[in-house]
C-alpha cells in the first residue's frame, strides 16, 4: 500500500521537512493558493518525489475533511506536516485565531482520526508561544482540550480580551503546543506520534514580510542580540522535523522543540529582557 505524507502549507519549512521524510512515499501537498502548491510541487517533482496537490482552507472543517478523504484515497496517511498559518503582520486578531489556533486544532482532530499505525506528524508553532506570560492551569487545559468547534467561544479568546495581532499569534502558538500535547494521547492510541516545532526567525518569505513590516526593527534586534547572532534556515527546521518523524524519534511525542537561536533565552536572561 502507498504511504502518504500530507504537507499543509507549501512554504519553505514544509518543503524542507518533506524532502527529508518522503522518499519512496507519495507527497500530498495542500495549500490555500493553487500557485503556491503548484510551484512547490514542481520543485519536489523535479527532485524525484511523487507529488500531487490539493487546495485546503484549514479554517473550514469541510475543506480539511475533504483533504483527509483525498489522502485516504491515495493510501495510508503515514505522516502529517502542518506548516500553514498567518503571521501578525498579515491578518487581524480574529483571523489569526481562526486560522492558527482553530485551524490547527481542526487539522489535528481530522488527521488524528486516520493517521496510520507507526505514523508521525509535526506542527510548526513559533517561538512567540514561549514569550507569552504563563496562563492559568485552567486556561492551559481549555486551549488543550476544548472541543474544536467550541474553541473560539472561550472567554479568553473574545475580541475584548484579544485586541492585538501579536497577542492573538502568541496565544495561538501556545495553544498549538498545548493542543499537540493533548492530541499525542489520542494519536498514541493509534500507534502514532505528534510533536510541535517552535522556530524563531527562519528566513522564509513570511519572515521577510515581518522583517520589512511594522515590527521589522524588533525582529532585526532579536537577530542581533540572540546568542546565535543570526536567523535560521528552513533546512535546519527540516533536520529537526526529520528527527521527530523518523526512526530516531520514536520515543518523542507530545513534545515541543524550541529552536530560535536563543532568542527566548535572551528575552529571559539576556539583553532582550524587558528593562
Amino acid at each position: 500500500m502507498t504511504n502518504v505524507i500530507v504537507v499543509i502549507g507549501a512554504g519553505s519549512i514544509g518543503q524542507a521537512i518533506a524532502r527529508r521524510v518522503s522518499a519512496g512515499k507519495h507527497v500530498l501537498l495542500a495549500d490555500l493558493h493553487r500557485d503556491n502548491a503548484d510551484a512547490a510541487a514542481k520543485v519536489l517533482s523535479d527532485a524525484g518525489f511523487d507529488v500531487s496537490t490539493a487546495l485546503v482552507d484549514i479554517s473550514s472543517r469541510t475543506s480539511v475533511h475533504a483533504l483527509v478523504e483525498m489522502a485516504n484515497a491515495i493510501g495510508a496517511v503515514a505522516g502529517l506536516i502542518h506548516a500553514a498559518g498567518v503571521s501578525p503582520s498579515q491578518a487581524s486578531p480574529a483571523t489569526i485565531l481562526k486560522v492558527d489556533l482553530y485551524g490547527t486544532a481542526l487539522v489535528l482532530e481530522e488527521f488524528g482520526n486516520v493517521i496510520a499505525p507507526g505514523g508521525a506528524g509535526v506542527v510548526i508553532a513559533s517561538q512567540s508561544g514561549h514569550r507569552l506570560p504563563a496562563l492559568t492551569p485552567e486556561q492551559d487545559r481549555a486551549l488543550a482540550t476544548t472541543a474544536t468547534d467550541e474553541l473560539l467561544a472561550l472567554p479568553m479568546l473574545q475580541p475584548d480580551q484579544v485586541t492585538d495581532p501579536l497577542h492573538a499569534y502568541q496565544l495561538s502558538k501556545r495553544g498549538n503546543s498545548l493542543r499537540v500535547m493533548a492530541e499525542a494521547v489520542r494519536w498514541g492510541e493509534r500507534g502514532a506520534r505528534i510533536n510541535t516545532i517552535s522556530p524563531g526567525i527562519i528566513f522564509t518569505p513570511l519572515a521577510r514580510d515581518e522583517l520589512t513590516g511594522p515590527r521589522g526593527e524588533g525582529y532585526r534586534r532579536m537577530i542581533e542580540l540572540c546568542p546565535a547572532k543570526r536567523g535560521g534556515t528552513p533546512d535546519e527546521v527540516g533536520a529537526v522535523g526529520a528527527l521527530l518523524m523518523g526512526p530516531d524519534g520514536t520515543f518523542i511525542t507530545g513534545s515541543d522543540f524550541l529552536m530560535d537561536g536563543g532568542v527566548t533565552a535572551a528575552y529571559r536572561y539576556g539583553e532582550l529582557a524587558p528593562k
